[in-house]
């Protein structure tokens, strides 16, 4: 079923290995073009143009863009007693990972009267994007919304596309995860129009006002991705997500069967979703696409499941050891890497680029998307090279303060001055001795 990659008896190039292994993905740029007029017209007439775009690709015009706290209290009264009590659960671990990624002011005496702090500042106002699509995600509530609290954000609203079966209100689960976290701003809006109401704002139908946000934060399709990046710089981004991957790296100690089903979890989110296992074992891989026929067979998504796992994004790639399978994963670079092999701490461990690392045949990554308490908005498409997943940090702005006093600025005014005239810049020298007499001797 899965397409095979061997690499066993060669040493590729960095290089060579990025354009080797399975990738897939979606071209943003080809989209442009027809997300650009949404964007703008949003901009220009607000909630009458997100609402029409709605209509439009939802099949639904809610009678306003935010949800009445009624709706939002009621979808908590009618959910299933026992998926209040695993969103609960969700979000204890959550808070608790979160929590402690708080960070502290610094202070840094760098001479005596000249002190450089560096504090942390919530962001003011963030949008939180959670998706519709193919499934519900009110996990994705709970990602986004428990680190911008434990950040210390004071205004949230989160955006998820109308419902046409649930009276153009977002779906009652979503609403509920809002009521359970304590948010009680929702927006009726999804997709690229979604993302520009939450940049540009604008005028609620009974004319209350709907105030734009400084940070977008969220998962999406590709519209959704595009749009984010044309409001980029007007408002800040978490980043531009891809389908979803996960890579595993197993030896002949892991189960053909649980991997089976790991590729399968991933698989079943999206046709372009990635599915990719490295191993230094050609029985197991063997064994891998036997589980994977009868798996998949019996699997509620199986078209869907199927297209995924038999796309370029997917496959097997057989290396001759663990050494070369290090490098293929980091080269790699997954928004989710399992590690399945014999000591897999240790190996686990040296892993340098990755989303989120699950050790050991007991970390499966449906655990990291509910109930770990680590956070399953991840980089995507390689961007695990230099990106992180969401955290507390995203939602803080890092400030020096300078405090220096007289003495501290005289000891070190001729450097600033020298520097400022080899760099032609003698406006800067000008600003230090003016403040003593024209002179800093």
């Amino acid at each position: 079923m899965l397409a095979r990659t061997d690499l066993r008896g060669s040493t590729p190039t960095l290089a060579q290995l990025r354009r080797a292994l399975p990738r897939g993905g979606t071209d943003v740029n080809a989209v442009l073009d027809t997300v650009e007029p949404v964007v703008h017209a949003v901009a220009e007439h607000g909630v009458e143009a997100a609402l029409s775009y709605g209509e439009r690709f939802d099949g639904v015009r809610p009678a306003s863009v935010r949800v009445p706290a009624d709706a939002i209290s009621e979808a908590l009264e009618r959910l299933d007693p026992a998926i209040a009590d695993a969103l609960r659960e969700s979000i204890t671990r959550a808070r608790k990972v979160h929590a402690d990624q708080r960070r502290e002011t610094t202070r840094t005496q760098v001479v005596d009267g000249g002190v450089v702090s560096e504090k942390w500042i919530p962001v003011r106002r963030v949008g939180l994007y959670v998706p519709g699509g193919n499934a519900v995600y009110p996990s994705s509530v709970i990602m986004n919304v428990v680190p911008a609290q434990e950040a210390g954000v004071g205004s949230l609203v989160v955006a998820s596309p109308p419902q046409k079966d649930f009276g153009g209100w977002p779906h009652p689960t979503i609403l509920a995860a809002c009521a359970l976290l304590g948010v009680d701003e929702v927006w009726a809006v999804g997709g690229a129009q979604g993302i520009a109401l939450l940049t540009y704002g604008g005028e609620e139908t009974d004319g209350s006002v709907l105030d734009p946000v400084d940070l977008i934060t969220g998962p999406g399709n590709i519209y959704v991705t595009a749009a984010k990046r044309l409001c980029r710089g007007v408002v800040g981004i978490d980043s531009e997500a891809g389908p979803t991957e996960i890579a595993i790296l197993a030896d002949d100690s892991a189960d053909a069967g649980i991997l089976a089903s790991d590729l399968i979890s991933q698989a079943e989110h999206d046709v372009l979703a990635a599915s990719v296992l490295v191993t230094d074992s050609a029985e197991l891989a063997d064994a891998v696409d036997a589980a994977l026929e009868q798996q998949v067979a019996a699997t509620k998504h199986r078209e869907r499941v199927t297209t995924a796992l038999s796309g370029e994004q997917s496959g097997i790639v057989l290396v001759d050891d663990l050494e070369a399978g290090l490098a293929v994963v980091d080269a790699y670079a997954a928004e989710h890497l399992e590690i399945q092999t014999r000591d897999a701490a240790t190996v686990a461990d040296r892993v340098h680029n990755a989303g989120a690392i699950f050790v050991g045949p007991y970390a499966p990554v449906s655990l990291g998307d509910y109930c770990a308490g680590s956070n399953h908005v991840l980089p995507t498409s390689g961007s695990a090279r230099f990106a992180s997943g969401l955290s507390v940090q995203t939602f803080l702005k890092g400030v020096h303060v300078i405090d220096y006093d007289e003495a501290a600025l005289r000891s070190v005014a001729d450097k600033v001055v020298t520097l400022a005239d080899a760099e032609d810049l003698p406006g800067h020298g000008d600003a230090v001795t003016q403040r003593f007499g024209g002179g800093v001797a």
